[in-house]
């Protein structure tokens, strides 16, 4: 699974080239957006609840999830309108960083708004990931596929940019694997991250 993606010719794009890249080919057509997500520990600068999690102040994270809302309830309409399917699996380490535990509470309210989010346990993947973790893509139809660039503190940087069709159908295939192993993202929050207690971020 994913054999060929290390392999693949791409072209790197810088945060503000790829969101620009990443909004054209969305608007030109395509039907499904996929995004398999796979770090554990991110940093949103500028996301109000991200700055009071990393604060440590997490009641107030948890609250301001919801300053969200209407912004994601204008993407799904967006995507209903332009007729594009989205789906995401989030890959879930144990224990659980403090950071996944806090994004997990916003996908809730993603899903509550009609995002089609599954969850997946690392562990059920051992044996996939023994060379490689999987990837950490965003697929857009058959057009594009981008492979999300971090620094090393986390911040987001921009992508890889990939177009070869095959190595998009094959990435394809294998998020289309791993998604319907995934948990229900309700059962798996229930079980797995509302027992837990507040996380104790590092400062």
């Amino acid at each position: 699974m994913f054999d060929s993606f290390s392999r693949g010719v791409s072209e790197k794009l810088d945060r503000p080239a790829y969101h620009a890249d990443f909004r054209r080919v969305y608007e030109s057509g395509i039907r499904s957006l996929n995004k398999l997500e796979r770090g554990q520990n991110f940093k949103e600068r500028g996301f109000a609840s991200w700055e009071a999690f990393a604060a440590g102040e997490w009641d107030r994270a948890l609250s301001l999830v919801e300053e969200k809302r209407d912004v994601y309830a204008r993407q799904f309409r967006e995507a209903a309108r332009l007729g594009i399917l989205e789906r995401r699996l989030r890959v879930v380490e144990f224990p659980v960083t403090p950071y996944v535990q806090w994004e997990l509470f916003v996908l809730r309210l993603r899903v509550e708004l009609g995002d089609n989010i599954r969850v997946l346990d690392a562990r059920k993947i051992s044996d996939i990931e023994e060379g490689r973790p999987v990837p950490e893509v965003v697929i857009l139809g058959n057009a594009a596929l981008y492979e999300v660039l971090y620094d090393d503190d986390g911040n987001a940087r921009g992508a890889n940019r990939f177009a070869d069709r095959a190595l998009i159908r094959e990435t394809t295939a294998g998020f289309e694997t791993l998604y319907e192993r995934g948990d229900d993202f309700h059962e798996f929050f229930d079980r797995e991250i509302r027992p837990l207690p507040p996380p104790a971020v590092a400062s």
